[in-house]
């Protein structure tokens, strides 16, 4: 990563730095003094507690400078009106000052393993960086991108919301060159209204890229098609459809791995990847997409696509004592939630769906968590649901054929797991899926452990 003094990122976000600091550099920044590395920029930002009351202990853990909105001791520090706002501003003046190229990503579904797999496929050609885990949101992809290399050619940006300018904001910052929107759901309609509220806050990805940017969209949904906010030589689509320049068609699964053909202009290739389930195909085509409009060679392509390998939590398939885990902890949407338990359906043995709760969901909530009991009931022979719309679950697998015997609501996580540690046997095959708030990873953190 590059080294910046406290002047010129003071320049950068309008802040103000004492004379006898201002040479002072740092390596990256951090808001978490449990997480903090010596060198770094601590940020004093006001969440649940205020950042200011830690200033003395993440100097004390060797932060270099603190950005904070007014003085605690006498430390080095940039001083700001708005800590949070000021990182933004810090992370665009050096994405532009390193000169690299963005792809931001955003979608209501899959977004975090699109990004994996623009990434996987760019690492072939570019020195390439992206957004870690689930740093998409205002302070999060910032900070990913101060920890960037000053060789970096390519930073691939994961842009998540939950509320209108939220999208706007992120990408003033990266000023994607190529923006992706993988699809819109239904996810975040608590905040957002409607799947048109959702698509109209996912579009606000185009209000930083530049004229010349590129935009793909998912031309297999139906809320992405016709659009007329920016001309339509700009737009790529990619899809199964005739009407996407990346298309994929021959789709099928072979045991554990997805197979496809994609076609482009006048040739076609091959694909195949080491993931189960036809729902990846729309994730893979925006990586194409990506690799082919930035000048990748499709043999490059598919060999990264060959060997790539998802984020840990997502649809993470392991054996344990002779039983097959299928970790699909790192969130949940009624449309992956859906293909999860597709896949679930296709394995061999008793299926077992460790079911929790979708969050953000709105007015949908009730009816999407009964829609997918009856996605349950049409893919396992056991249910475990947990949550407070477990109820809707437990109805919906009911009313679509499971017997009552076989379809339980838990009142806590540690009740699942004793539950699962007397029902799951050898060829057994289980799946954990819920959003991330319910942390449902927990009771598969209690499964794996021997009985006390």
């Amino acid at each position: 990563m590059a080294k910046l003094t406290l002047r010129q990122a003071a320049q950068w976000c309008g802040g103000t730095v004492e004379e006898q600091y201002a040479e002072v550099e740092f390596l990256g920044a951090n808001n978490d003094t449990r997480l903090l590395q010596p060198g770094q920029l601590f940020l004093a930002l006001q969440g649940s507690r205020d950042g200011h009351d830690f200033i003395p202990a993440a100097m004390e853990k060797g932060a270099a400078a603190v950005l904070c909105s007014r003085k605690v001791g006498d430390y080095p520090a940039i001083y700001v009106e708005d800590p949070r706002t000021a990182l933004g501003m810090i992370a665009r003046e050096e994405i532009r000052r390193i000169g690299m190229k963005v792809v931001g990503i955003t979608g209501s579904v899959g977004k975090s393993t699109t990004k994996e797999m623009v990434a996987t496929v760019l690492e072939s050609t570019f020195k390439t960086c992206k957004t870690p885990a689930n740093h998409n949101n205002d302070i999060g992809m910032p900070m990913a991108v101060l920890s960037m290399g000053e060789d970096t050619q390519v930073a691939v940006l994961e842009m998540g919301m939950n509320h209108f300018r939220e999208i706007a904001y992120l990408s003033r910052i990266g000023r994607p060159h190529i923006g992706v929107i993988v699809n819109i759901g239904t996810t975040h309609m608590e905040f957002l209204g409607s799947q048109e509220g959702i698509r109209k806050a996912k579009m606000e990805i185009v209000e930083g890229m530049p004229p010349e940017g590129k935009l793909l969209l998912s031309g297999d949904d139906a809320m992405l098609r016709n659009l007329d906010v920016i001309p339509l030589q700009q737009i790529t689509y990619f899809g199964t459809g005739d009407n996407c320049a990346v298309r994929a068609s021959d789709i099928r699964q072979e045991g554990a791995k997805l197979c496809f053909r994609v076609s482009w202009k006048d040739f076609s290739f091959p694909v195949e990847m080491p993931l189960e389930g036809e729902h990846y195909v729309a994730d893979a085509l925006a990586a194409v997409s990506v690799g082919l409009i930035m000048g990748v060679e499709p043999e490059r392509i598919q060999k990264q696509l060959a060997g790539f390998a998802n984020i840990s939590g997502r649809q993470e398939t392991f054996a344990h004592k002779g039983m097959t885990i299928i970790n699909d902890c790192y969130n949940a949407g009624p449309e992956s939630m859906a293909a999860a338990l597709r896949v679930l359906g296709r394995k061999p043995g008793k299926r077992i769906a460790v079911l929790g709760d979708m969050l953000e969901l709105g007015i949908c909530t009730q009816a999407e968590h009964y829609r997918m009991g009856r996605v349950a009931a049409e893919n396992a022979d056991i249910l475990l649901a947990f949550g407070p719309n477990a109820d809707r679950i437990h109805a919906g697998a009911i009313t679509g054929g499971m017997p009552k015997s076989k379809c339980q609501i838990y009142d806590s996580r540690e009740e699942m797991a004793r539950a699962l540690r007397r029902m799951a046997a050898p060829g057994d095959t289980l799946l954990f899926k819920a959003s991330h708030g319910m942390h449902l990873e927990q009771v598969l953190e209690m499964f794996l452990k021997e009985d006390k």
